[in-house]
């Protein structure tokens, strides 16, 4: 009993993010993309099949066209080898920031491509306790979501561009 109240607590720390676009390639082509590296991040480190990038993660204020302002957060997104699972691809995910890393997230997840769309799902945990879970729930899981996309949007552009 006492082991099911502590994993209650431990996931109440969690919150899921969840998001996807329409895939612009051939599921193919961006695993293939992935398998060499994303052009454009610098690759820090490949550590038993773990790509480590430096990346600014960027969240657009705004609709695109129009947006009001752009944030840009130093990090480390780390990608894991690609699997193939019956036409699509699944690979392990991971970022947090480069830099005053305790006032941010770290999101832990899979990318999932294909095949018609490319989408991000895992958890994360905000920074602050319940200051920050409420936070998030206010705010904050918005501009995740917003990160995410922006990766994935930035994935599809690069395999677009490698054809």
């Amino acid at each position: 009993m006492a082991a099911a109240a502590d994993a209650a607590r431990i996931d109440d720390r969690f919150v899921r993010l969840a998001a996807t676009v329409p895939l612009r390639v051939a599921p193919a082509a961006l695993a293939s993309l992935l398998d060499r590296g994303v052009p454009g991040w610098e690759q820090l480190s490949n550590v038993g099949g773990i790509r480590r990038y430096a990346v600014d993660l960027r969240l657009r204020l705004g609709k695109p066209g129009a947006a009001l302002g752009t944030f840009k957060k130093a990090a480390f997104v780390d990608l894991g080898e690609v699997r193939g699972t019956g036409g699509a691809y699944q690979v392990e995910i991971q970022w947090r920031a480069a830099t005053a890393a305790p006032l941010f997230p770290v999101f832990s997840g899979q990318l999932r491509i294909g095949p018609d769309d490319i989408g991000i799902n895992g958890l994360y945990a905000p920074p602050g306790g319940v200051v920050g879970l409420v936070a998030d729930r206010a705010l904050l899981h918005v501009a995740a979501t917003g990160t995410a996309r922006w990766l994935l949007a930035e994935l599809n552009r690069a395999a677009a561009h490698a054809r």
